[in-house]
C-alpha cells in the first residue's frame, strides 16, 4: 500500500492530539462568531421596523417540534417508568431548549429490526420524520436518494458553532459519503477516533510463566503461540486450548477477533479500498500479500492455532475462550480491557490481560485497518418547519457535553439519577453507586451518542496513560468507565500511528457495486475459507481474483477511482 494520501488524515489527527485544539469562544447564542449571521438575523442587520428576527434560537418560546424515529439498543435499560419518547432527555430539551421531540415510531433494534422498518416505511410511503440518524449505510444512502430530504450543508455552514465545526475539520472527508452533485445530503455523527483500530490483548500471566516476551514479529507470535498450546502455563491440554482466537464468519476484515492485521504484516489490508503504488485505489483482497496472508492463516490452522470453526466465528464468539481463560491472544480495540476481558476473571482470578502492538511480517511491514471518525449520519426532511431548531440541540450538546468546562454542572454529569448521583456530602458517585443503577444516558440523545470530538477520548486516555490525575469530565469517565489497562492500550496503539489504513472509498456505492458486489465478496470470503481450510489449494486465488477482476471488479475499480479523482 501507498501510505501518504492515506495518512494524510491521520497525520492530521495524531497533531491534534499532541496539541491543543483551538477552540473560539462563541457568542451569538452559541454560533459561530466569525461567520457570516443566518440572514434576517438582528445582528445581520440594524434594527428596524419591519425586519425579522433570526430563526434560530437558544430557546424557543412557544416551543417547536422535532419529529423523529428510534431504533431502541436491546441492551438499554430505562427507569422512573420512562421510555424512549418520553425521558428525561425528552423532558430536557423541551425545558431548556424549547424543543418537544415526537416520536412517530420506536422499535427495538435486534436482528436489524430498525432497517428493516425504514425500508417498509419508505416501500410504503408512511410519513418521513423531520430528523434521523442512519448508521447502516446502504440504508442511508437509500434514504438520501429518495429525493425526500434535504441538502444541509448550507444548514452546517449558518448554524452550527464554532466547537462543532473545528471537530468536524479533524477530517473533511467525513462528508464523502453523503454528497450529491457537490451538495451535502447528510451531517456526518462524528465518533472518537481510533474506537475499532486495534492491537493484540495477550494473556500476561501465560508470557511470564513461559519467560516469553511479547511478539515483535509474525514469528515470534508463532513461538507463542506453540508455546501456550503445546506448553500451557495453566495445565490445560492443547486441544482445549486457543492460542489465537479469530473468526472470519463474515468478513476478513471487522472490530474485534479478526485476522486484517495478518494481511497488514504482508502489505494489504482485504475488504477494503487502499492506495496502490500507483495512487489509485485497489480492492486489498486481490492483492498479491492477501495470498502470503492466506499461506499463513492455513498454517496456523493447521497447527491448531486458530479455531477450527474460525470460518463460523463472529466478533462476539471470539471473545468466549476469551472470557473462558482458554485463549492466549485476540485482537481488538484498545477499549477490550473494561469488556469483555473484565470478565476473565470471573472463571480466571489469576488471569492477567495485557495490551502488545502489531507484529511485522518477514519485510517489517505492518497493518490495521483503521477507523473513521463517524458512526453514522443525519438526516433532515426537505419538508422540516424548523431545520434550525436541530442546530440549537446539537450546537448546547457540543458545548456542554462533548466539552463541558471543568468543574461546570455537566463537567459532573448530565442527569441526575441516570448517570450520576450525590452523596449525603453532596460528592458525585456514578456506576452502581447511583439508586436504581446507572443509564446509558448517550442513548436518548436525538442523534446518536449526542456530541462527539473525535480526538478528545484519545487525549484523555493518553493524559492517564502519562499518570495525570484525571480533571475533565472525559477523563473522569474513562477512567471510571474502562477497563484499568485501557489507558495503557491507548498508549500501545499510538506507538502505531503509521500502520492504520482507513478504508479510502467513502463514497456512495458505484453503480456496479449496486449490482456485483455482494456476488464479488460472497465469492471473495468462499474462496479464502476453502484456502485456509486445505479445500483447495492456494493457485486457487489467482483464479479468484481473475473471476473477481472480470465479474464487475474491474468496472467497480474504475469507478471507485473516477470518484477518488474527483473527491481528492
Amino acid at each position: 500500500m501507498k501510505a501518504r494520501k492515506q495518512r494524510k488524515g491521520l497525520l492530521w489527527l495524531t497533531l491534534a492530539l499532541v496539541t491543543a485544539l483551538v477552540t473560539a469562544c462563541s457568542g451569538n447564542g452559541g454560533k459561530n462568531a466569525n461567520s457570516p449571521a443566518p440572514e434576517g438575523s438582528a445582528s445581520a442587520s440594524a434594527t428596524g421596523s419591519g425586519e425579522t428576527a433570526s430563526a434560530y434560537k437558544d430557546k424557543y418560546d412557544p416551543p417547536v417540534t422535532i419529529t423523529t424515529v428510534w431504533g431502541v439498543d436491546p441492551a438499554l435499560k430505562f427507569k422512573n417508568g420512562e421510555t424512549i419518547e418520553n425521558n428525561v432527555a425528552t423532558r430536557w430539551a423541551l425545558e431548556t431548549l424549547g424543543i418537544e421531540i415526537k416520536s412517530l415510531w420506536s422499535v427495538t433494534d435486534t436482528n436489524n429490526a430498525f432497517v428493516t422498518k425504514m425500508r417498509l416505511a419508505m416501500s410504503s410511503n408512511q410519513k418521513m420524520p423531520d430528523v434521523v440518524t442512519i448508521g447502516d449505510a446502504q440504508l442511508a444512502q437509500d434514504l438520501i436518494d429518495t429525493g425526500m430530504f434535504r441538502e444541509v450543508g448550507s444548514l452546517f455552514d449558518q448554524y452550527a458553532n464554532d466547537k462543532w465545526k473545528q471537530a468536524m475539520n479533524l477530517d473533511p472527508n467525513v462528508w464523502n459519503p453523503y454528497m450529491r452533485d457537490g451538495k451535502k445530503m447528510g451531517i456526518p455523527v462524528l465518533d472518537y477516533a481510533y474506537n475499532h483500530d486495534y492491537l493484540l490483548w495477550i494473556r500476561q500471566d501465560w508470557l511470564d510463566k513461559l519467560n516469553l516476551e511479547g511478539p515483535k514479529t509474525l514469528a515470534d507470535l508463532e513461538n507463542i503461540m506453540d508455546a501456550f498450546k503445546n506448553r500451557n502455563p495453566d495445565g490445560l491440554s492443547p486441544d482445549k486450548v486457543t492460542p489465537l482466537s479469530i473468526g472470519f464468519k463474515t468478513t476478513m476484515n471487522t472490530w474485534m477477533g479478526d485476522p486484517s492485521w495478518v494481511f497488514g504484516a504482508y502489505g494489504t489490508i482485504p475488504g477494503q479500498w487502499n492506495v496502490g503504488a500507483d495512487g489509485k485505489l485497489e480492492w486489498g483482497s486481490i492483492h498479491p500479500a492477501s495470498k502470503q496472508a492466506l499461506e499463513t492463516l492455513k498454517k496456523w490452522r493447521d497447527k491448531g492455532y486458530i479455531p477450527a470453526e474460525a470460518a463460523l466465528w463472529d466478533e462476539n464468539k471470539t471473545a468466549e475462550p476469551a472470557v473462558a481463560g482458554t485463549a492466549g491472544i485476540i485482537p481488538g480495540p484498545y477499549w477490550m480491557s473494561g469488556w469483555p476481558l473484565l470478565d476473565t476473571a470471573k472463571n480466571v482470578p489469576h488471569a492477567v490481560w495485557k495490551p502488545y502492538p502489531i507484529p511485522t511480517g518477514p519485510d517489517g511491514k505492518a497493518g490495521r485497518h483503521g477507523t473513521h471518525f463517524t458512526s453514522g449520519v443525519t438526516l433532515i426532511h426537505k419538508d422540516m418547519k424548523h431545520p434550525e431548531a436541530l442546530f440549537t440541540y446539537q450546537n448546547y450538546l457540543f458545548d456542554h457535553l462533548a466539552d463541558p468546562e471543568p468543574g461546570s454542572q455537566w463537567d459532573i454529569g448530565v442527569f441526575k439519577g441516570y448517570d450520576y448521583d450525590l452523596d449525603a456530602n453532596g460528592n458525585p458517585v456514578y456506576l452502581d453507586k447511583i439508586p436504581g443503577g446507572e443509564v446509558n444516558i448517550n442513548r436518548y440523545w436525538l442523534v446518536k451518542d449526542g456530541a462527539r470530538i473525535p480526538d478528545a477520548q484519545m487525549k484523555a486516555l493518553l493524559n492517564l496513560a502519562d499518570g495525570k490525575e484525571p480533571v475533565t469530565r472525559l477523563e473522569k469517565e474513562v477512567k471510571n468507565n474502562y477497563g484499568p489497562e485501557t489507558p495503557a492500550a491507548a498508549k500501545v496503539l499510538m506507538s502505531q500511528p503509521d500502520i492504520s489504513y482507513k478504508d479510502m472509498f467513502t463514497g456512495p456505492a458505484t453503480p456496479t457495486m449496486q449490482s456485483k458486489l455482494d456476488y464479488l465478496k460472497k465469492i471473495e470470503l468462499q474462496t479464502f475459507n476453502e484456502i485456509i481450510y486445505g479445500k483447495k489449494g492456494l493457485d486457487e486465488f489467482d483464479k479468484f481474483v481473475g473471476t473477481w477482476k472480470s465479474s464487475g471488479g474491474d468496472q467497480i475499480t474504475k469507478e471507485v477511482n473516477e470518484w477518488y479523482a474527483s473527491a481528492h
